[in-house]
């Protein structure tokens, strides 16, 4: 097996992680990374050393932009809010509401959180990733920290100005 396998080898379980976390959908997230892998092992003669996870995240990225664009065209469904599901309490309560506040956010900004907060990426690597500078990694996950923070303190979201 050669060292660029064992790469891509090794790299699976967090490529995994990152998608389920970005997708909120084992087969969604388990059918992204498939992609993830054959398109890297189809485009292995482009890869000219680095970081392969940085380059598996990096078409993982992609490929989930290109699905929810995709999806996007697609009539949208209105999916269960917070009104139509039992109230919760205990433990669990606490998960659901980090869940739904990642839930909220803008997916450059959940996308990038997760880089960090769950991939253990550095900003330089995320920035990389997205394709953007650091400065735009950082000010997003500014507002993706400050959003779920006020979020958990039961603040309500501030409608954006569109001009």
């Amino acid at each position: 097996m050669s060292a660029f396998a064992k790469d891509l080898e090794a790299t699976i379980p967090a490529l995994r992680r990152y998608a389920r976390a970005l997708t909120r959908d084992a087969e969604i997230a388990d059918d992204l990374v498939q992609d993830t892998l054959v398109r890297a092992l189809r485009s292995q003669h482009l890869f000219h050393g680095g970081d392969v996870r940085s380059w598996l995240y990096t078409i993982l990225t992609n490929l989930n932009r290109n699905r929810l664009r995709s999806l996007a065209r697609r009539p949208a469904l209105s999916p269960l809010g917070d009104a139509d599901a039992p109230q919760m309490a205990g433990p669990e309560a606490g998960g659901r509401d980090i869940e739904r506040a990642l839930a909220a956010l803008v997916e450059d900004q959940r996308s990038a959180l997760l880089l960090v907060v769950l991939e253990g990426l550095s900003y330089r690597e995320v920035a990389e990733v997205q394709g953007v500078p650091i400065g735009t990694v950082m000010s997003r996950l500014a507002r993706a920290r400050a959003q779920i923070r006020s979020y958990l303190d039961g603040e309500r979201p501030a409608l954006r100005r569109v001009k």
